[in-house]
């Protein structure tokens, strides 16, 4: 039975191994190919996505700089994963003071704060799902004792911001009860999905520039996208669709198989080495311009 809060894959990579695993293994470079998807999924939140959809820090505005705002969040992931407290810490107080401008106004027609921790604890749910579903097609499907190892140790993704310890759900079970609940609340206005649409479709970059890139993109958003989200945004998939999103990730698996760990994850170091240059000499972490300070 297809599970509307999941993505379903019956074809997949055999287990690489039955050792210990943790978040840090899921940040190979092919797992930035649910990024797209992953952000439909945090902004299907009403809250979460006028949130985005409003805000006025616009350096930060995916759709006016999105090379800025894809380093960023792929920083996040590096420094929530890979980093050290000292690292985390720096890039709390950074993306707090950015969160201080991310409230709602008398206009919008859902409340929200920026440091609301349900709100928070939900952006994180939505990143460790993507890890997970990315790593599981690139290195096979983690036995039960793998998979509470991985689950525990991408808290990080939410308690380096607000969330609290006590938020996540105590067992990977327990996190599926909590997904299938907080996927009640998904519901993505006509505001929020053009949004989103003009992100799928790369309108943010020059037209030349997207055309080869636009159906490889939204071929990825949607095959890594569970039926819930995709009947919000209406995008449209098939049995057809999902072998060949299974048969390109068999291959992209086998070939991820035999790359050195170095070659898999350097951009994610390169990345979490720019986040600590910046530190040192006092660069911006994230954006700081907001359109009404």
């Amino acid at each position: 039975m297809t599970d509307r809060y999941r993505i379903t894959v019956r074809r997949r990579t055999a287990r690489w191994d039955t050792e210990p695993v943790t978040a840090a293994e899921a940040m190979d470079f092919w797992a930035f190919a649910a990024g797209a998807a992953n952000v439909v999924m945090q902004l299907s939140w009403p809250e979460v996505g006028h949130g985005v959809a409003e805000s006025k820090v616009d350096s930060g505005n995916l759709l006016k700089h999105p090379w800025k705002r894809a380093r960023t969040t792929f920083q996040y992931l590096a420094v929530a994963v890979l980093g050290t407290p000292d690292d985390r810490a720096a890039f709390r107080e950074a993306v707090n003071s950015s969160h201080r401008h991310v409230k709602s106004t008398a206009e919008s027609p859902v409340r929200y704060n920026a440091f609301d921790r349900e709100l928070q604890m939900w952006v994180a749910a939505c990143l460790f799902v993507g890890l997970e579903d990315t790593y599981q097609l690139l290195r096979g499907e983690l036995t039960p004792q793998q998979a509470d190892q991985f689950y525990r140790s991408a808290w990080p993704l939410g308690t380096t911001l607000q969330v609290t310890e006590e938020q996540w759900p105590p067992t990977r079970a327990e996190f599926d009860d909590y997904w299938r609940g907080a996927c009640q609340r998904v519901s993505i206005d006509d505001r929020v999905r053009n949004y989103l649409l003009d992100m799928v479709n790369l309108r943010m970059i020059n037209p030349l520039l997207a055309l080869p890139f636009r159906p490889l993109l939204k071929f990825l958003t949607t095959g890594f996208l569970a039926p819930v989200f995709r009947e919000q945004m209406g995008l449209r998939w098939s049995g057809f669709r999902q072998f060949h999103f299974e048969m390109l990730f068999l291959t992209v698996a086998l070939v991820n198989r035999f790359l050195p760990v170095f070659v898999r994850r350097g951009g994610s170091y390169v990345l979490l080495a720019d986040v600590r240059r910046r530190v040192r000499t006092h660069r911006a972490l994230v954006w700081r311009r907001c359109a009404a300070c």
